[in-house]
């Protein structure tokens, strides 16, 4: 090929590019050699190895999370895409764009059962928005291009490009313009956002919930004034704390696993409901029981397909969020709500909101044991963490207590996947720095969920992405563990685990490591990590019996 040409590849990367791709995330693989060789010196486009596939699609999801452009990881053939899996299925789960290049085998070996081949575009079709395999180099600009679009349209999500290996290095001699297709502006009409707006003045427990919707149009400062407006109160996702200004006097809590009974209680006790930008899932609506059967339910959404309810929607709205409470408020502000009718939800407001403060501050030293109190670690981390901290948690009970204490008053400032993947936690703070140098990643993990992904410590070193990561150590499997000791009391299996020593493991990956054995011993070992260049590991052991924030996990004998 002579040197004027262009290579698919090269045409590839630079379509990525065009979407927005800011960082490649892979474990390489002879199979797209041409893709990795077009990167080589792509100006806009950082290449970063992982040590495991997993990790590679958790930065990739972690950061189509925070960019709200497609996040890119790349994996050769079966052995690596079946790997890259776990964070293709958490981007579906939770509505994240990403794109996942997978390199296949060459279109003269296809069908033959050559060397790790897999049929992978009908391996991920089930759970991804979109999969495909061109055959031919004038193609895969195309199916690019059109995968990138497809990302971010309406409810976003991941698609899977599975390329063939000898197509890459090929002349691109289509000369057709290729562009990445935007989400168009999609506006409720007036009369539906009149009867929301009589809807909710009419009602005597009115409720919004917000989830990652918001947060991906910008919207959380309009639904702020909004809800102020007509006095309302607001509620997170599950695992969206961060959708919605977690200081305003509005809102009263997030909704789903570890909320308080309390939440429980305003959710079921709700007769009109406005939901935006959030997808009622098995966890939101605990187990599927709730909004009542006698609440009337709008749901906003930007897709049609992300607007489901255990008990259906009463009034199903297509929206962007940001144009959805504009307008509402516009309507609000033209026609206000009554003197009396707004001092009535004030003070019921006012009353919740000192219920919600008193339940979800963290009283610092209450245990005084052999262990490190989570309780306490959370007090610990209200008062000295900085502003600009994003943290990141991992699948397990031990979140319960970042969730219950910690307060998220900024969009991106919580990465947790609602998939409930355990190893996402680390690879997601690797991702946030990188994506955002300024910011101080802070990882909440188990000492089970540490060891799947913990090799990308070496990762955050080699990359120079200080992160800081508090691994609860209590050698267990504690989620799965709660579990049994409700379904089958006293006969554990397989949720038992060793002892390890994460802080010189950590060491020997070129990171710090701090051994936090009482929640006394944090303070000093945080405000280290704080000051530090580099990532540090704090483990911090913990009691196997706190294992629920609730304190719901049975006793046996």
């Amino acid at each position: 090929m002579s040197t004027n040409q262009t290579r698919s590849a090269d045409k590839l990367v630079d379509l990525l590019a065009e979407a927005g791709v800011k960082t490649a995330f892979t474990v390489p693989g002879e199979s797209f050699l041409g893709v990795l060789d077009a990167l080589y010196e792509h100006p806009d486009i950082r290449t970063v190895a992982t040590r495991h596939e997993g990790a590679a699609s958790f930065m990739a999801e972690a950061t189509g999370k925070l960019s709200r452009r497609p996040g890119l990881c790349m994996a050769t053939r079966g052995v690596g895409a079946m790997n890259l899996a776990i964070g293709v299925h958490t981007a579906r789960q939770d509505s994240t764009p990403l794109i996942a290049l997978l390199g296949q085998v060459s279109n003269t070996d296809r069908h033959r059962e050559a060397f790790q081949e897999v049929e992978l575009a009908e391996v991920f079709r089930p759970f991804v928005k979109w999969a495909a395999e061109p055959t031919h180099s004038d193609q895969l600009p195309e199916v690019i291009a059109k995968a990138a679009s497809i990302s971010m349209q309406g409810r976003p999500g991941p698609v899977v490009i599975s390329i063939p290996e000898d197509i890459q290095e090929l002349e691109y001699a289509d000369t057709r313009p290729l562009s990445i297709t935007k989400n168009p502006a999609v506006q409720a009409p007036q009369d539906i956002i009149e009867q929301v707006l009589a809807r909710l003045r009419s009602a005597r427990a009115p409720l919004i919930i917000v989830g990652g919707g918001l947060s991906a149009a910008g919207a959380g400062d309009v639904a702020a004034e909004f809800a102020e407006q007509e006095q309302i109160g607001v509620l997170a996702g599950w695992r969206r704390p961060d959708a919605f200004p977690n200081s305003h006097r509005c809102y009263l809590g997030h909704t789903g696993l570890r909320s308080t009974d309390r939440v429980k209680m305003i959710f079921a006790e709700a007769d009109v409901v406005l939901t935006v930008g959030h997808r009622l899932d098995e966890n939101s609506t605990v187990g599927y029981t709730l909004p009542s059967e006698d609440a009337f339910l709008i749901h906003v959404d930007i897709d049609m397909n992300g607007i489901t309810s255990p008990r259906g929607t009463s009034l199903p709205v297509l929206s962007d969020a940001k144009l959805f409470f504009e307008t509402l408020l516009t309507a609000a502000k033209s026609n206000p709500l009554s003197v009396d009718c707004r001092g009535k939800r004030a003070q019921h407001l006012s009353a919740e909101r000192r219920a919600w403060e008193n339940e979800t501050t963290p009283t610092q030293g209450i245990a005084a044991k052999t262990y490190a109190d989570q309780q306490s670690i959370a007090a610990y981390l209200r008062r000295l963490a900085p502003e600009n901290a994003v943290y990141t948690s991992d699948a397990g009970t031990f979140a319960g207590w970042l969730e219950r204490y910690i307060q998220f008053n900024r969009p991106g400032s919580f990465l947790g996947p609602t998939s409930g993947a355990m190893g996402y936690g680390l690879p997601a703070a690797i991702a946030a720095k990188i994506h955002d140098p300024t910011c101080v990643p802070i990882t909440y993990v188990g000492d089970g969920g540490f060891l799947m992904t913990g090799a990308e410590i070496e990762t955050a070193v080699r990359e120079n992405a200080p992160v800081i990561t508090l691994v609860f150590n209590n050698q267990r499997y504690a989620t799965i563990g709660l579990h049994q000791e409700r379904e089958y009391p006293g006969r554990p299996v397989a949720t038992q685990l060793g002892s390890a020593d994460f802080a010189g493991f950590a060491e020997s990956l070129g990171a710090r490591g701090f051994t936090v054995e009482h929640h006394d011993q944090f303070q000093d070992a945080f405000q280290e990590a704080l000051r530090s260049e580099a990532p540090c590991v704090l483990d911090i052991k913990t009691d196997p019996q706190q294992t629920s924030v609730n304190n719901d996990i049975p006793k046996t004998s």
